[in-house]
């Protein structure tokens, strides 16, 4: 009887140092972090190229003659303003809808009523906060603000989804 309980857990001793041990890591399929982080620039690099396509054939569809800045923020002047113009530290006043490339509108100051924020101290879209700073008192624009200037992978959690390019129209009503 002792016999057969000696074996038992020779036996269960035996399977678990065999399943436990340390098995060779084939280094062939490790990326190093030089490499992930090239694949992954890569990636972002083909993301960006497809939005850029997809603005400009919207672009073309609605027959705009839009002005890109060096990010990638695309403005077109509906109504030019005389009022002052915008710079960092001024409390900005507007109207806005903000569309997507589908046409959806999912909001607007008609609803909600004129937004206001700080220029310069974030808390916005980074391609908002780039596009009121061309704007004078009056002027009514069209921003096309890509995802990464916007929301980017996460979206707002409410209405705009991951990777939303976005188009405002707005109106600038008053600088503070």
């Amino acid at each position: 009887m002792v016999s057969r309980y000696f074996l038992f857990i020779v036996l269960i001793i035996a399977i678990g140092f065999v399943s436990c041990r340390n098995k060779k890591v084939d280094a062939t399929n490790i990326l190093s972090q030089d490499q992930i982080t090239e694949k992954l620039l890569e990636a972002n690099k083909a993301a960006v190229i497809a939005e850029n396509e997809q603005i400009d054939k919207y672009i073309l569809r609605n027959g705009w003659q839009m002005i890109a800045t060096g990010t990638g923020l695309r403005y077109q002047f509906i109504e030019k303003g005389t009022g002052v113009k915008a710079s960092a530290g001024m409390q900005v006043n507007f109207e806005y809808e903000v569309q997507l490339l589908t046409g959806e509108t999912i909001y607007s100051s008609t609803q909600s009523g004129p937004k206001e924020f700080m220029l310069g101290k974030g808390g916005v879209e980074s391609g908002l906060e780039e596009g009121m700073l061309l704007l004078h008192v009056g002027d009514k624009v069209i921003f096309i603000i890509p995802s990464y200037l916007a929301h980017g992978l996460s979206g707002d959690q409410d209405r705009i989804p991951s990777k939303a390019t976005l188009i405002y129209t707005i109106k600038l009503i008053d600088l503070k």
